[in-house]
């Protein structure tokens, strides 16, 4: 039987070693933040920062991510934050269908435990892994959708607002949009 925790739930993680990811990570990432989040956070995966110190979001998009909550009152600490992966793909590489499925277990459970009111995807792995493999972020980007009985709210991820800067525009109108879906969710 499976120990439903979010405990066990990184400790599986950080020992993982069902894909080719885990010969090259530094650290598995397993996500982290309140256990009781009204709104997850889910991006790609992790990059060379996050890699080093077993964390998520704490390279340069990390400090956009957190700047953008902070701008709709929302601390690191209110919200869950994970990625599709756990583990660093070589050179940032996108994640393959093998490692997204083999990490795909991890992420479910976190979804179940936690029974956020919204998940928050940033960028195009996340949308195709969850909501639908021919979408695209400039599609869906800023529109809540429901899916068994969560809200889904597409936005780029932030590296992407680090390497175009007009879509740091884009992702703060997006993020008082997701906004408002919190406030109509409560």
């Amino acid at each position: 039987m499976v120990d439903d925790s979010l405990e066990s739930i990184s400790g599986e993680v950080i020992s993982c070693v069902k894909c080719r990811l885990c010969e090259t990570r530094r650290m598995a990432v397993p996500g982290e933040g309140l256990w009781s989040a009204k709104v997850m956070f889910v991006g790609e995966a992790p990059g060379e920062q996050e890699d080093n110190l077993g964390r998520p979001f704490v390279g340069a998009a990390g400090k956009l991510l957190v700047e953008l909550l902070q701008s709709i009152d929302l601390r690191r600490e209110d919200v869950f934050i994970t990625n599709m992966v756990k583990c660093r793909p070589p050179n940032n590489r996108p994640p393959r269908k093998d490692e997204l499925a083999s990490c795909r277990s991890y992420l479910d459970r976190q979804f179940k435990l936690i029974r956020p009111q919204a998940v928050c995807l940033l960028g195009n792995s996340a949308i195709r892994a969850i909501l639908d493999p021919k979408e695209s972020v400039s599609k869906l980007h800023g529109v809540p959708l429901e899916k068994d009985n969560i809200t889904y709210f597409p936005m780029y991820h932030p590296a992407a607002a680090l390497y175009t800067s007009s879509l740091r525009e884009v992702m703060e109108e997006d993020i008082r949009k997701l906004r408002v879906v919190l406030d109509s969710l409560s």
